[in-house]
């Protein structure tokens, strides 16, 4: 029979006093390194306190650089934010087939202009009734007219041919009367439906519905008005009348010889928007009669290569700022490593007084590495708070939505800490190869 007692060790000693001792090295050993980070980091916010214009000083590269990469970096998310709801947003999973894609060199642009055909009604038809995957396939085409009512006369309106299922897929709402219907489009009605700020001027005081304006000379009966919009890039996005798409053609250009047709298609979802591209690309190349290995002679805009154009910009900005911010780190980095220099003959004889007391290398390491590293993260802790309300004030004055990543703020007290450390480590090394006895004999 086992007569060995589970609470006691094979010595003898109760089990529970040993998981006690155990519990109180831990306990020890904790407090010891807490020490070790504590004491260093309070005598450095103390330092900063005492000497408030070398503290400004010190910390001005750290401040400016962390203030500069987060600055940057809410103002370029609150743009991209912005161009994807303002200019990029081509509807809901919609994207156009037209004569031009992007172009963003001139060589590229004369060869386009060479080669690409017009987007005529027929190529219209044949996606409408031969595509399987969209949803809804429409057409619309623009030019800039004159709305006139009595002697007001309103310039560079946005005149827009329509089918009726470009109500589904743009992003205008009807406020009050309708959208273009099919009927409107069968029978070439000369109805519009107009944009708030064409509203608000025309008819301040009256219900626009039912009343006539005048597009280029030609009188209209108002169907609709859309609700506001706003603007993008500063440029009013309520300044249209849309008329359907027949009328306009047989006003401006029967078939749409000579005008710039773009094909409005909607995918059935996200997932789908890929394959259906393919699907209009194949059939627009066949109909053209393309080689395999030809370029297409036709342009397909999504957001997606909108928003891609876009972000190539803002990515030259941001690497751009990412030079002027290494630079500020790098100064200010040079300038605490001077600082802890300075620092470390202060303390001389602190450090000796230490050693000989039986500091070692590693502590005297530890304490000066702690304050570098303290220092810095107070420049980046500043500069974030300078960075949030400069970001603050672009969102308050600016359409701009700018916005604080939360990322962008974790990586700057990051950088900023690493940057501390690094250029405290020369003069922690330093400090930590003082001779105990020549430190104690060295005078200020």
């Amino acid at each position: 029979m086992d007569r060995t007692d589970p609470t006691t060790t094979k010595q003898g000693v109760p089990q529970r006093s040993v998981q006690k001792f155990a519990a109180s090295r831990v306990g020890e050993k904790l407090r010891r390194h807490g020490t070790v980070f504590r004491d260093p980091a309070f005598e450095a916010l103390a330092a900063l306190r005492a000497h408030k214009l070398r503290s400004v000083l010190t910390l001005l590269g750290v401040t400016l650089s962390v203030s500069v990469l987060i600055l940057v970096v809410s103002v370029i998310t609150g743009a991209n934010l912005y161009i994807e709801q303002r200019v990029a947003n081509l509807g809901s999973n919609v994207f156009l087939v037209l004569r031009f894609p992007i172009i963003t060199n001139q060589q590229d642009f004369l060869k386009a202009m060479r080669r690409n055909r017009y987007v005529t009604w027929e190529d219209y038809e044949a996606l409408r009734d031969g595509m399987r995957l969209p949803r809804a396939v429409g057409l619309e085409t623009r030019t800039d007219g004159k709305v006139r009512l009595g002697t007001q006369a309103l310039d560079n309106i946005n005149i827009r041919g329509v089918t009726a299922n470009i109500a589904d897929m743009d992003v205008e709402e009807v406020e009050t009367g309708r959208y273009i219907t099919d009927a409107d489009n069968a029978g070439r009605a000369e109805v519009a439906f107009i944009g708030q700020q064409v509203a608000g001027k025309l008819f301040p005081t009256v219900d626009p519905i039912g009343k006539t304006i005048y597009v280029d000379g030609r009188g209209f009966l108002v169907v609709g008005a859309a609700k506001p919009i706003g603007t993008a890039l500063g440029q009013s996005q309520d300044n249209f009348a849309y008329i359907p798409i027949r009328t306009f053609l047989k006003r401006y250009g029967e078939h749409g010889q000579g005008l710039d047709l773009a094909i409005n298609i909607q995918a059935r979802g996200p997932e789908w928007m890929q394959e259906t591209e393919d699907e209009a690309r194949t059939m627009m190349r066949g109909r053209r009669h393309l080689d395999p290995m030809a370029d297409d002679n036709f342009g397909m805009l999504a957001s997606d290569t909108i928003m891609g154009l876009w972000k190539n910009l803002t990515g030259a900005i941001a690497a751009t700022m990412v030079g002027v911010v290494s630079v500020f780190l790098v100064i200010g980095g040079v300038v605490i490593m001077n600082v802890m220099l300075a620092s470390v003959t202060e303390r001389t004889r602190e450090i000796g007084v230490r050693k000989s007391m039986g500091a070692r290398r590693r502590d005297i390491l530890m304490q000066f590495l702690v304050e570098s590293a303290v220092m810095a993260a107070v420049g980046g802790a500043i500069g974030i708070a300078i960075a949030y309300l400069l970001s603050t004030l672009v969102r308050v004055l600016t359409p701009v939505p700018s916005q604080v990543p939360i990322g962008a703020v974790i990586l700057s007290l990051a950088i900023s800490t690493t940057v501390g450390l690094f250029f405290g480590l020369y003069p922690a090394h330093r400090a930590s190869k003082l001779d105990p006895i020549e430190a104690l004999r060295f005078e200020t």
